[in-house]
């Protein structure tokens, strides 16, 4: 058992390797996005000239659709230090105040999923943020005390997929907010050469295109599908250096990503949708129970890209089926 957990966590160590090589480094290397990209570049060219922090930026989106990268490509475009972290690792005030300690001057600072911090963290951040200074409360009681100390400047980059969670005095705080939108076919296909070029793999357009029409508008899976099928062509076709076209259907299929790019979850939700309860309307809550998986990954993963591709809409009363989720399934229309 202790092999096998340790083979799991180096093929998980490997996945996040080859994620990180295949990461954009700058704002010349990224693909699509294009209006995002070229107000950043605004945003970063006129902070520099000023000798100043790039203002508080949110990323919102999502997953997998480059808030971190871009995140990186901030303090790359900068030239300053990058330091990362999370909102669910930030639990008490004083993690926050820590951090914040130990940031010098035009440090950008990267906290992913920050609508997850909690109220009395929040409370720390607004002064952080707003005036460069952190409010920290000694002793209890009577006796209790607070001190103020000045921060340096910095940057602050939030990422979240869930930009409706956030309070509206921490949104307020940001300088510029920005919606990542899923990735047009044409820029994932470039997505995917440019990162068999990083690979070492020579991918023929044609298999591109197939892998980047079945990756859900989204950059990450789309180089995950490409490093499956990267390994399908080591194991079918003996060649580590060659992705064919044939060989990328096959490994799709096997993988279970269907021709709409959906996988056995979105299949499973579709279908109890349509078969279960006649194309709804019907909570969340119902169908998470009825799929058996969280609603949380439901909410945040499945629906936003069967929205985005027009199977489902959400109504004041539940989740609907569209026709084109019936006609995806092969059932007829028929509610009840």
């Amino acid at each position: 058992m202790e092999e096998r957990g340790e083979l799991s966590q180096g093929q998980l160590s490997e996945e996040r390797s080859a994620e990180e090589t295949l990461r954009p480094q700058n704002l010349d290397e990224m693909i699509g996005q294009p209006r995002l990209r070229e107000n950043l570049s605004v945003f970063v060219q006129a902070a520099r000239s000023r000798d100043e922090p790039l203002d508080h930026v949110l990323f919102h989106g999502p997953p997998g659709l480059g808030k971190t990268s871009l995140a990186r490509i901030v303090a790359t475009e900068l030239e300053a230090q990058f330091r990362a972290t999370s909102g669910p690792a930030i639990e008490r005030p004083g993690d926050l105040a820590a951090l914040l300690s130990n940031l010098e001057a035009g440090d950008v600072l990267f906290i992913d999923e920050i609508h997850r911090l909690s109220p009395s963290v929040e409370e720390i951040l607004y002064p952080a943020m707003e005036d460069f200074q952190l409010d920290l409360m000694i002793g209890e009681g009577p006796t209790a005390r607070s001190i103020r100390f000045d921060l340096p400047r910095f940057t602050l980059v939030g990422a979240t997929t869930r930009a409706g969670l956030l309070t509206s005095p921490l949104r307020d705080r940001f300088g510029w907010s920005a919606r990542l939108e899923y990735y047009p076919v044409e820029d994932l296909e470039q997505i995917v050469l440019r990162s068999g070029g990083l690979l070492g793999v020579d991918v023929e357009p044609k298999a591109a295109h197939e892998i980047a029409r079945r990756a859900r508008g989204t950059p990450r899976i789309a180089n995950r599908l490409l490093r499956r099928v990267r390994d399908f062509s080591v194991v079918r076709d003996g060649d580590a250096r060659r992705v064919l076209l044939d060989t990328a259907r096959f490994a799709l299929g096997r993988l279970d990503v269907d021709e709409a790019g959906f996988d056995g979850l979105d299949r499973s939700f579709l279908t109890a949708l349509v078969e279960k309860f006649a194309g709804g309307p019907v909570g969340l809550d119902t169908l998470a129970a009825a799929v058996g998986e969280d609603k949380g990954t439901l909410e945040d993963v499945v629906e936003p890209f069967l929205i985005h591709c027009g199977f489902l809409t959400r109504t004041p009363r539940g989740r609907v089926a569209t026709e084109r989720a019936f006609a995806h399934l092969g059932i007829p229309v028929a509610r009840v």
